[in-house]
């Protein structure tokens, strides 16, 4: 009875939170933002999200705000690990990432 129990709290937080609405992406992202707005829309779930190639075009350096009730409860620096691994083999491509991320907490 006390699996079941867990069962239904962890079935019942789930659905709270993956019944947020999805974020649309911009129409004008380009092929590297809209991969990263897509990975990052797929694992946090998002009330904001804005990804920048702000190398000029070249895809080289990305900025990346984000905010998620994924991120309750950490430290900033775990907030952006968890970002990092999602992004792992976009970041292998690239020369520069710069994350801000918000949890629910701190947006104002």
């Amino acid at each position: 009875m006390l699996t079941l129990r867990r069962g239904l709290a962890a079935s019942r937080a789930f659905r709270r939170f993956s019944t947020k609405p999805h974020l649309i992406p911009p129409a004008n992202l380009t092929e590297g933002e809209k991969l990263i707005y897509d990975k990052l829309t797929d694992k946090f779930l998002p009330s904001e999200l804005d990804v920048q190639d702000i190398s000029g075009g070249c895809g080289d350096f990305y900025a990346i705000k984000i905010a998620s009730e994924a991120f309750k409860g950490l430290s900033t620096l775990n907030q952006h690990r968890l970002v990092t691994r999602v992004l792992k083999q976009e970041i292998e491509g690239i020369h520069g990432l710069q994350v801000k991320t918000i949890s629910p907490s701190s947006e104002s």
